[in-house]
């Protein structure tokens, strides 16, 4: 009898990972945390070290007739520091490997690795080191960062509680406006090699698209005020898939308000032109790396007054409450996960 074969969209992301992972043990004393959250935790003598990867596939993750080399390297070691930072630590290192079919010459990765470098002096990274291959289907671009911490500073997904208050950093959707930007005019000078771009007025989401940054200061911040968040995740596969991911890994459920959903004025316009809904885009849109974390309603007035650029979206209620978005008029709209599939 043929032995049956399972299609990985028939799962999805979220669900593929948990059944490959879910015979894997820890063996080693030193591991902390494994699998389930933004990056894996190692205790050596009482300091812990975050660890966490990314991986950037051509075709899936960039396309390269609008995405400049350099900022791409900037964006993979982004993608893979907001991971350390989604544990409330600073990345310190990070490693990177390249996969490289022939048709890339030495210039070109001179242009990727002044990316990457470029974001080690950004962020006071050593690249500590690089590993290079041949690939017979592209560019494929993956980094991992480390960093260390004491205990009591480490924030996982799972700590947040019942009306605990959900923040979140910057806004959301821009990336996504902006790939769809670049989409259309890619799509434009393919029907005409001589049509002109028209990006004018879109610096904003183009950026947060192509050269995204990671919260630094958000981390640096919550220091200064001795603020140690209950739970926090960084926001990549869209706001709704991350709140369910936080809130399944905290046994919670969650209200977020949407008028309290912070969008750029571009967001909308790039929205609006394109008969895209920009609402959409924030809860699904993805690759914003901002940073969502929750924090007891007891410091409420404190997130107010002394975190500028943080926004309360929601706050945290019982799981058996479900997740939902209350609109406005107070309708209750059923959070759904739509990231990656």
């Amino acid at each position: 009898m043929a032995k049956k074969h399972t299609d990985i969209a028939d799962l999805g992301a979220v669900k593929l990972l948990d059944h490959i992972t879910k015979a894997v043990e820890t063996k080693q004393p030193s591991t902390v945390k494994g699998m389930g959250d933004d990056a894996a935790v190692a205790d050596y003598n009482g300091q812990q070290c975050v660890t966490a990867t990314s991986l950037l596939l051509e075709g899936i993750h960039f396309d390269l007739t609008y995405t400049p080399l350099k900022h791409l390297g900037y964006k993979s070691i982004i993608a893979t520091i907001s991971k350390v930072y989604a544990m409330n630590v600073n990345p310190t290192q990070v490693m990177v490997t390249a996969g490289l079919s022939q048709r890339f010459s030495v210039e070109h990765m001179e242009e990727l690795f002044d990316g990457i470098t470029t974001a080690c002096t950004r962020y006071n990274l050593d690249l500590v080191n690089v590993a290079l291959s041949t690939s017979l289907t592209g560019l494929t671009l993956s980094a991992a960062a480390t960093g260390a911490a004491p205990k009591e500073n480490i924030v996982y997904r799972n700590g947040g509680k019942p009306t605990d208050l959900l923040c979140l950093t910057g806004n959301l959707g821009a990336a996504y406006m902006g790939l769809q930007l670049l989409k259309r005019e890619k799509t434009v000078f393919e029907g005409n090699n001589n049509a002109q771009p028209q990006m004018e007025g879109y610096h904003y989401i183009l950026e947060r698209h192509l050269k995204p940054e990671a919260q630094k200061e958000v981390i640096e911040l919550l220091a200064a005020q001795h603020i140690v968040p209950t739970a926090m995740i960084n926001v990549t596969e869209g706001l709704a898939s991350d709140t369910l991911h936080l809130c399944k890994q905290s046994n919670c459920g969650v209200r977020i308000y949407l008028e309290r959903l912070p969008i750029a004025s571009e967001t909308f316009k790039m929205a609006e032109e394109m008969n895209l809904d920009a609402v959409v885009a924030a809860l699904h849109g993805g690759d914003d790396f901002e940073l969502l974390f929750t924090v007891p309603v007891t410091m409420h007035d404190v997130i107010k007054r002394e975190l500028q650029g943080i926004d309360i979206i929601g706050h945290l209620t019982g799981a058996n409450e479900g997740a939902y978005l209350i609109t406005p008029d107070n309708q209750a709209i059923a959070l759904k996960a739509q990231g990656w599939k």
